[in-house]
């Protein structure tokens, strides 16, 4: 039988494909049909159940990019695997528990980041190492977020180390909270994107949703509370030992970084390189790794971490 499709972004499903035949030959293979590409249409042949396996491929790859869904070529590769071996839906590899933000959906863009939102459910400790623009930070103060309003977690613990590119806290005028401030900036500005500001800052003076540095959680012990450190490439081993004993009962983190953007003076060695040694074994533990292919913000991005990949590697 033959059945016809209409697409919607077909300019972005070609850009998927790469215009090459041997992703359309893979296409082919996976469903064990044949495709016909005719302007805007896709013309699916083969027998009934086929045709139909591949219709619904098409038809949810293109619903999802015209719901803002970011499917990079290494994304659309993996999912054309993972449909081959378990024989399921594309949507049901994206699908996950959502968190309604203040004038959004917000749901993984791409199959790293729904591995990462799993991975925050499903384990006590979820450590995310990859490069900027990946989501680390985001998606783990979104799910932050849904915990505390499911009322999962009673607060938010959000932390850094306060060390960039060798400055200091006392190099920085005004009091502790104005000293650590800038800092914590990237912390607040998820926060203020996802939910109204009115709602974040109510949940600040409530205590619901504390942000603190690093060296002020020492000798805290944490219940019932998500808490993320995040810029983890900057903390030592002691200060990441520090920050994984304060996990009380009830309680989930996350440790998100990039080991490529270490500011530690260099004989020093990063807890978050560490961790990967230490802890990499320890069961409800678990490390996911973003690429440069699941970088979310300008194209040009990616092309710099390219760049940058290319001048290390020499």
């Amino acid at each position: 039988m033959d059945k016809r499709i209409t697409l919607k972004n077909t300019s972005y499903i070609a850009f998927l494909l790469d215009k090459n035949e041997e992703k359309l030959k893979d296409i082919n293979r996976t469903f064990g049909v044949d495709t016909i590409f005719r302007g805007g249409d896709v013309i699916i042949s083969g027998n009934e159940d086929d045709v139909e396996r591949a219709f619904l491929f098409f038809q949810d790859i293109d619903r999802m990019i015209s719901e803002g869904q970011y499917i990079s070529k290494k994304d659309f590769e993996n999912i054309l695997k993972t449909v081959d071996a378990k024989d399921v839906r594309v949507e049901t590899i994206f699908a996950t528990e959502t968190l309604h933000g203040k004038a959004k959906k917000i749901v993984p863009k791409t199959v790293a980041q729904r591995n990462y939102i799993e991975a925050i459910k499903n384990n006590i400790i979820t450590v995310c190492i990859g490069p900027a623009g990946t989501g680390k930070t985001y998606l783990s103060v979104a799910m932050a977020l849904f915990y505390l309003l499911k009322k999962k977690v009673k607060r938010i613990i959000l932390s850094r180390p306060a060390v960039e590119a060798g400055e200091k806290l006392g190099f920085l005028p005004g009091d502790m909270y104005e000293k650590v401030h800038p800092y914590m900036r990237p912390l607040y500005d998820a926060l203020y994107d996802i939910l109204d500001m009115d709602r974040v800052n109510r949940l600040l003076n409530q205590g619901r949703i504390e942000i603190i540095p690093l060296a002020y959680m020492r000798g805290r012990t944490l219940n019932d509370a998500f808490i993320i450190l995040d810029e983890a490439q900057n903390t030592s081993p002691a200060q990441m030992k520090m920050f994984l004993t304060r996990l009380g009962f009830n309680s989930k983190a996350v440790i998100t970084g990039d080991i490529t953007q270490i500011d530690l003076p260099s004989a020093e060695k990063s807890g978050l390189v560490d961790i990967r040694e230490t802890l990499s074994f320890v069961e409800g533990l678990k490390i996911v790794y973003f690429t440069k292919d699941d970088v979310v913000r300008n194209p040009i991005v990616t092309k710099i971490i390219e760049a940058y990949e290319r001048k290390e590697a020499k």
